[in-house]
């Protein structure tokens, strides 16, 4: 089995050792910007930090590719990354149901493939923590906007992690499983608006 910097090599990403201090190398404000990190304690970021390795990737390089199998998530610690889903229109000629997003276009050629913006999203974010957890293919696309850096934390340093430090292991897989809790709480309620804007009006 391939180490996670092998897999993050694979995936085309650079690799520079691990990341530093999260409590201050990233900004001062960084436990607050990031929701992953707001319950721990300094002491304890930079635990979790020094489990994480970190890469850089250019404008528009992807971190994430949609349909890879992945065993990894990312923090955004610099810059900022485009998340898009693939889309396929329903007949030549038809209008995008995208609207205007990057990457989108409203005359396309038949069977051509286009994208759907979902978020744009900065420092203290997070990604890929589903994919990681549950081995399925990356349901999105995430690229680079500008110069980005990230830490990258996989299943096995999770393991290591709950081993080594449980109080912050234990405090890591709560917040990442409110973190998905909430993103499917959003996706409920977009779905929820969605078929009630289908319904006929009385």
């Amino acid at each position: 089995m391939k180490s996670l910097a092998e897999q993050l090599q694979l995936a085309g990403l650079q690799v520079s050792g691990c990341c530093l201090p999260l409590s201050h190398a990233y900004g001062d404000d960084f436990l607050q910007v990031s929701q992953l990190l707001q319950d721990m304690t300094p002491a304890e970021a930079d635990v979790l930090g020094a489990s994480m390795l970190l890469i850089s990737a250019e404008p528009g390089q992807a971190l994430i590719r949609e349909g890879d199998a992945g065993e990894w998530m990312l923090l955004v610690l610099k810059g900022t990354v485009d998340i898009t889903k693939a889309i396929f229109p329903r007949h030549e000629g038809a209008a995008s149901d995208a609207g205007t997003d990057a990457g989108t276009a409203a005359n396309v050629e038949p069977g051509a493939e286009m994208f759907s913006r979902i978020a744009v999203i900065g420092r203290g974010a997070t990604l890929g923590e589903m994919s990681m957890l549950d081995s399925e293919p990356r349901y999105a696309s995430c690229v680079a906007l500008e110069p980005v850096q990230a830490g990258v934390l996989g299943r096995r340093e999770i393991g290591l992690l709950i081993r080594d430090h449980p109080g912050v292991g234990a405090k890591l897989l709560v917040k990442i499983t409110q973190l998905m809790a909430r993103r499917l709480r959003n996706s409920s309620n977009q779905l929820v608006k969605l078929i009630r804007s289908g319904q006929p009006q009385n």
